[in-house]
């Protein structure tokens, strides 16, 4: 007898190769490659500096339009032709549906950011770079794009329309990334306080090879939090 196979694993393989015979999905994963590498290459052949510092700097800015692109999707385009209506009368739960979704946005996003890896070649191949900043650069952007990830699907289960799922998606990921540029504008009480839901810092201080609990917190709370939202949010639409 065969075992039935989870929800889950089913939802994910079928949005995995949704991704990954998608032009939409290599398009997004071009340019994204050719962002990051004239960063990586900027630094290389004009400053002739062989580390990844300049990649990993901007990466957050890049993370923050490019995940929301490849997320944009994925509800969105069921709700509005009229799948997701159907896969909601089935016997799943909406923790199943997200969870699915969720987890095939993440391993897409990680599959984008692994070609980067190149850069650590060439950096290792032409210089003596430190690899502990790098290690810890690799581990924050997995994280970065675990939270940005559900921050995309979140987005894609309010709307049907792909374009509004991206622009909040966006609109989000880039108030988390920039947010520290605004804080010398607010009085000194409250810096600290908002200084704690900065993406960017939480990201640069993990990128510096610093593994501090509070940064991997924030991460994991914040992918949570979207997440749990979105499970909310389907679960209404499935109630209405």
């Amino acid at each position: 007898m065969t075992k039935a196979k989870s929800p889950v694993c089913v939802i994910l393989k079928r949005e995995l190769s949704a991704y990954f015979t998608s032009p939409i999905a290599y398009i997004v994963t071009g340019l994204f490659l050719i962002f990051s590498g004239l960063l990586f290459f900027s630094t290389f052949f004009i400053i002739g500096r062989a580390d990844l510092r300049n990649f990993f700097g901007l990466l957050p800015i890049l993370f923050s339009f490019f995940i929301p692109a490849l997320t944009m999707r994925v509800f969105s385009e069921e709700t509005r032709s009229g799948s997701l209506e159907t896969l909601m009368t089935l016997p799943v739960t909406c923790f199943d549906v997200v969870l699915g979704k969720y987890l095939a946005s993440f391993i897409f996003s990680c599959a984008m950011l692994a070609p980067t890896l190149f850069y650590v070649l060439t950096a290792a191949i032409f210089g003596s770079p430190d690899y502990g900043p790098i290690l810890g650069g690799y581990i924050g952007a997995i994280f970065l794009a675990g939270s940005f990830s559900a921050i995309g699907v979140f987005a894609s289960s309010v709307t049907k329309n792909q374009i509004i799922a991206f622009f909040i998606a966006f609109s989000i990921s880039i108030l988390l990334v920039m947010i520290e540029s605004f804080l010398f504008l607010l009085p000194a009480g409250i810096v600290n306080f908002l200084a704690f839901f900065s993406a960017g810092s939480h990201f640069s201080s993990i990128s510096r090879g610093i593994l501090d609990s509070r940064d991997l917190l924030y991460f994991i709370s914040l992918t949570v939090l979207f997440f749990s939202m979105t499970v909310k949010s389907l679960s209404a639409g499935r109630a209405a």
